[in-house]
């Protein structure tokens, strides 16, 4: 790694676990494709994460010293801490740690969520102590995502992780009340933490460029497609409670029930997986419904949202989803349950329906959408456009000139 003393140096904590195998740093792609963007807008980047170990490389990640060995990146890896007594032991070192390297950078930035180990939170809380000013990042509520799965628990269980979330949520919006500016994606994000921040902004997080938008000729054959057809739906996501995974077939069984011809997809792994596969075949679905696991080609993901008619998604908790995004970019109208973050997606040109979080009004949308002969045409443009300007390099920028804005200190001799 190349480290000078440049003067605009970005600190940047994330959740976002390095793999170490055998030594080696393994880091998630999109990650990656974030990192170069950071470097693209700093002259130096600081990168602190916490490392896992791993016998092999999970899937989807790179040995991220070899991708950015000639990159002025300086990377330092933190310990994971997710229980009380780990966090306790590895805070007094973590801390000596981001305090020295706060002191280094002019600009910094820091992802909180969760309570044990938030490193991110410790960091901002370093920073406000020494006077510094800092952005926060966050892409969803996670204190509400916390106390949703408490609910899958019961008796001590479901107690420690009610109360876990109840602490977490105290911290989120003490750390933003004592940061300069809070950065957050979505608006359902957005709604929760702007009235604790000093500088909310509304901003979004995209791994996808220019490239990924729908081309014009696929767009418009797209849009040709006659009516008596079989309608291609898609999702990709963790198969997982929070993903409505349920919902999400109960809403495709009525839809079968009324005699429309469907085809849907659902990209991804998750710990519903099983669960999911078993009720599609209780319900004599298979034809029409299909789970088809983790898929790591990001070229074959993309054509599916570009071949599909609908992005069908049923989210029960306040986070920003990039598959919305994504899908959007494709041409593919999003058709599910309402909230901010979707409803601020599509505010400018309509490319999708949202309705009640309810797998009946789920179902009624799409047959709405598909009994009106040029509705489905009307809205794949309509998402086209809402789409556009929702790529990496301009969110990137957005996000990095937010940062720039907050003033820069002399840097401290390290």
């Amino acid at each position: 790694m190349v480290v000078t003393n440049n003067p605009e140096t970005i600190l940047i904590v994330l959740p976002v676990p390095l793999y170490s195998v055998d030594g080696t740093l393994f880091y998630d792609t999109q990650a990656c494709n974030g990192l170069r963007l950071w470097l693209e807008n700093f002259d130096r980047v600081i990168l602190c994460n916490p490392v896992l170990t791993a016998s092999t490389p999970p899937e989807s990640t790179r040995d991220i010293v070899a991708m950015f060995k000639d990159a002025n990146l300086d990377l330092r890896p933190l310990p994971t801490a997710w229980t009380p007594v780990e966090f306790a032991r590895k805070l007094p070192a973590t801390r000596a740690l981001l305090r020295t390297l706060i002191r280094q950078a002019t600009h910094l930035q820091f992802a909180i969520g969760g309570l044990w180990g938030d490193w991110g939170a410790v960091a901002a809380i370093l920073a406000a102590n020494d006077g510094r000013k800092a952005a926060i990042w966050t892409d969803r509520v996670e204190s509400n995502v916390m106390r949703f799965q408490a609910a899958e628990y019961s008796g001590a269980r479901r107690a420690y992780r009610t109360v876990t979330a109840w602490l977490a949520s105290r911290l989120e919006h003490y750390v933003i009340r004592r940061s300069s500016m809070g950065l957050f994606h979505g608006m359902d994000t957005y709604r929760a933490y702007a009235p604790s921040s000093r500088s909310a902004h509304l901003v979004h997080n995209i791994h996808l460029g220019p490239e990924a938008r729908i081309s014009a000729d696929d767009l418009a054959a797209k849009m040709a497609r006659g009516p008596d057809r079989t309608v291609r739906i898609v999702y990709a996501g963790r198969v997982h409670r929070d993903k409505g995974v349920s919902d999400w077939i109960d809403t495709l069984a009525l839809l079968a029930d009324r005699k429309i011809p469907i085809e849907a997809t659902w990209y991804g792994d998750g710990p519903e997986l099983a669960f999911a596969r078993d009720k599609v075949r209780d319900l004599a679905l298979e034809s029409a419904i299909r789970f088809v696991g983790s898929v790591n080609d990001r070229d074959t993901l993309m054509r599916a949202f570009r071949d599909a008619d609908i992005f069908l998604f049923c989210h029960k908790t306040l986070e920003s989803p990039r598959c919305l995004i994504e899908a959007l970019l494709s041409g593919t109208p999003i058709v599910g349950y309402d909230s901010p973050y979707p409803r601020d997606l599509i505010q400018a040109h309509g490319g999708g329906v949202l309705v009640a979080g309810e797998p009946v009004a789920l179902a009624d949308a799409v047959t709405g959408i598909i009994e009106q002969p040029r509705r489905l045409a009307e809205l794949a443009e309509a998402a086209a456009r809402d789409g556009h300007p929702l790529i990496d390099e301009e969110v990137f920028r957005h996000r990095s000139d937010l940062i720039k804005s907050l003033l820069a200190p002399s840097v401290a001799a390290a």
